[in-house]
């Protein structure tokens, strides 16, 4: 298998534990307030991921400091995801709040062009067109309308496309293991200043909240798979695709998110819905298929065809 298929298998990986995640998520902001609760999960995360840089490194960090630059800024695009999801879950179902993240899949292509003029291949392009319709099935169509809660996840899927983004500009440039600590940590740190500012953050030291099977079932979750598993393999993977199409396959996210919405909460999708999931995955099929080969080579086919005519 090539190095390609993996990674792009891999990110179809993180969107399932990330859209997976938004029940969880959501019944545990019950007990924790939301800032503090990402505080504590990324703060989980930063640590196992730091212990394996540890030991892959036995014990001698080599990053520099200039190295530490992009995994703040990683990290500061990864607070503004997850921060405004995570309040937008106490306003708004987890099937819409995934169908809004997936916004992100006509964002990244959009900022890639404006910031650094990359063009989108043209099956790129398509996919991300059917995308967006699923998208707007899913969300205007499928729903009583939009809430304040809507409005906080679609901010954070601007802070998605510039992270997915960001993390194509430097992953070559820096070690996987070093550059996910420094943006995981960095998520902690601004969540737990926030915290301070805005919350009741005390709670954290309540066992009835804390210590509550719903809150740690959550930290696992989402500490172990959601953060430092996912973030690794998704840094690991766009050092071979492109930022366009992790934001394609990352829209797989909602339909994930519906799916264990209707599992665990019996939250049902519509006609509108399904159709909605559907054009989703067509999209990111479309972004799969090599277009542009099988049409070159059906127009050099028919120009020799033409050529042995004349």
């Amino acid at each position: 298998m090539n190095k390609k298929f993996l990674a792009e298998s891999g990110l179809l990986l993180v969107a399932f534990i990330w859209g997976s995640t938004f029940v969880v998520v959501q019944n545990a902001i019950e007990f924790l307030p939301p800032l503090t609760f990402n505080a504590v999960r990324f703060f989980i995360a930063g640590v196992i991921i730091f212990f394996i840089y540890f030991i892959q490194e036995k014990g001698k960090i080599k990053a520099t400091g200039k190295q530490l630059v992009p995994g703040v800024l990683l990290g500061l695009c990864l607070f503004i995801g997850y921060s405004f999801q995570t309040i937008g879950l106490l306003y708004t179902t987890p099937s819409k709040a995934g169908f809004i993240t997936g916004l992100s899949v006509v964002v990244v292509p959009l900022l890639s062009f404006i910031f650094y003029k990359n063009r989108p291949a043209p099956k790129a392009i398509i996919g991300s067109i059917g995308a967006v319709i699923g998208l707007y099935f899913l969300v205007a169509k499928n729903s009583t309308g939009l809430s304040i809660g809507d409005g906080f996840v679609l901010i954070c899927a601007f802070g998605f496309a510039f992270h997915i983004i960001l993390t194509d500009r430097v992953t070559k440039k820096v070690p996987i293991l070093f550059l996910t600590t420094v943006q995981i940590f960095t998520v902690s740190l601004l969540c737990a200043v926030s915290a301070i500012i805005f919350e009741n953050w005390q709670v954290v030291f309540e066992t009835s909240h804390i210590l509550s099977k719903t809150t740690i079932l959550a930290m696992i979750i989402t500490s172990l798979l959601g953060t430092a598993f996912a973030f690794f393999m998704q840094t690991t993977a766009q050092r071979f695709t492109s930022p366009t199409k992790v934001g394609i396959i990352l829209t797989m996210e909602p339909v994930f998110a519906a799916i264990t919405s209707f599992i665990l909460t019996n939250e049902r999708l519509s006609l509108f819905g399904t159709v909605g999931c559907l054009l989703i995955f067509i999209g990111m099929i479309i972004s799969e298929l090599p277009i542009e080969k099988t049409l070159a080579i059906s127009f050099l086919k028919n120009k020799k065809s033409l050529d042995r005519k004349l």
